[in-house]
C-alpha cells in the first residue's frame, strides 16, 4: 500500500478535482462556459488512483468526462479552468474547451469527445513506446458504453497480438449516457472481455483509490516487463447526471444515496484516520485543496479571451 504521505497527496488531488467540478457546474449555470460539460464527481478515485501509478514519460488519454484525469496527471488548475472558460491562458489557448483538454507536458494526450475514438490512439502510443524501447506505458480511460463499439475491439485485439504496453481502464459507472448497462450489454462483467484478446481482465472497486492504484501499478509493471496489455474494469458511479442540466431521473430510487455512502473521498479520509493520521493533517489537506481551487479560478477568470490573431494558429489544413 502507498505510504500515508502518498495517500494524503491523493486525498488532496481528489478534493481538488471535486472542488474543480463543483465550480465548473456553477460557472455553467452562470453562462460562462460555452458548450457542454460532463462532470466526474464520484469518480475521483479512478483518475487519481490510476494516474498516480504512472511515471514521467507515460501517456494518458481520456473521455469527455476527463477533467479529473487531466488534473490527476498534474495539469495546472488555472490553465484547466481557463480552457473550459475559453480563455487564452487555457491548456489549448481556450480553443478546445471542456471536452478537449490536453497537456502533453504532463503526459495528458487529450480528452476525446467521440466515444471510444481514443482507444486506437492509446494503442498507437503504446506501439511507439515499444518500438523505441522507452519503457513507457499508455493509460486509456473509457466508459462502459465504449466496450460495445468497434474501436474497443480493434484496439484490444491489436494490443493483444503485439503485446503492447497499454492499460485499458474502463470506468464502469453503470450507465452509457442515460441507458443502464444491462439494456445495452449482454455480459455483466466487462473485464471478462479481456479473455478474447489474450490479456488479463481485472475488476476493482473504483471508489477505493488504494485498490485502483494497486491494480494499475501491477498492470503497468507487467506492461513494462513486456507482458502486454491489461483490461481493468473499475466499478464506480457519477454523482451527477450525464451532462450539464441532466437531473438523472432515470436512476432508480435510492441508487444515488447508496453510492453517495461509498464516496471515494470520504472513504480515503476514513482509511487515513484508521492508519493513525492526525485529523489536523486530513483537515489541512482539504483546506489546501479548497484554497488552490479558489485561487486558480480567480486567475482563470482574470485571463483574456483569445484574440482573432490566434484563429489560424495550430491549424494545419
Amino acid at each position: 500500500m502507498a505510504s500515508d504521505e502518498r495517500l494524503l497527496s491523493m486525498l488532496r488531488r481528489m478534493i481538488e478535482i471535486r472542488g474543480f467540478e463543483d465550480e465548473v457546474q456553477r460557472l455553467f449555470t452562470k453562462n460562462l462556459v460555452r458548450g457542454s460539460t460532463h462532470l466526474c464527481n464520484g469518480q475521483e478515485a479512478c483518475a487519481v488512483g490510476a494516474c498516480f501509478a504512472l511515471r514521467e514519460g507515460d501517456s494518458m488519454l481520456c473521455t469527455y468526462r476527463g477533467h479529473g484525469a487531466v488534473l490527476a496527471m498534474g495539469a495546472p488548475l488555472d490553465g484547466t479552468f481557463a480552457e473550459i472558460l475559453g480563455r487564452e491562458s487555457g491548456l489549448c489557448r481556450g480553443k478546445g474547451g471542456s471536452m478537449h483538454l490536453t497537456d502533453v507536458g504532463v503526459g495528458a494526450y487529450g480528452s476525446f469527445a467521440i466515444v471510444g475514438a481514443h482507444l486506437p490512439i492509446a494503442t498507437g502510443l503504446a506501439f511507439a513506446a515499444k518500438h523505441t524501447g522507452s519503457g513507457a506505458v499508455s493509460l486509456c480511460f473509457f466508459g462502459d458504453g465504449s466496450t460495445n463499439i468497434g474501436a474497443f475491439h480493434e484496439a484490444l485485439n491489436l494490443a493483444g497480438i503485439w503485446k503492447l504496453p497499454v492499460l485499458f481502464f474502463c470506468e464502469n459507472n453503470l450507465y452509457g449516457e442515460y441507458s443502464p448497462i444491462a439494456t445495452t450489454t449482454p455480459v455483466e462483467r466487462l473485464a471478462s472481455r479481456a479473455d478474447s484478446y489474450g490479456m488479463p481482465g481485472v475488476r476493482v472497486d473504483g471508489n477505493d483509490v488504494v485498490a485502483v492504484h494497486t491494480a494499475v501499478s501491477e498492470a503497468a509493471a507487467r506492461a513494462r516487463a513486456g507482458e502486454g496489455p491489461t483490461l481493468i474494469e473499475a466499478m464506480t458511479y457519477r454523482h451527477r447526471g450525464h451532462s450539464r442540466t441532466d437531473p438523472g431521473k432515470y436512476r432508480p430510487a435510492g441508487e444515488l444515496a447508496e453510492w453517495l455512502a461509498k464516496d471515494p473521498i470520504t472513504r480515503l479520509e476514513a482509511l487515513l484516520a484508521e492508519n493513525g493520521v492526525a485529523p489536523e493533517a486530513i483537515a489541512q489537506a482539504r483546506a489546501d485543496a479548497d484554497k488552490a481551487v479558489e485561487a486558480a479560478l480567480e486567475r482563470a477568470l482574470a485571463a483574456p479571451e483569445p484574440g482573432l490573431a490566434l484563429i489560424e494558429e495550430d491549424v494545419y489544413a
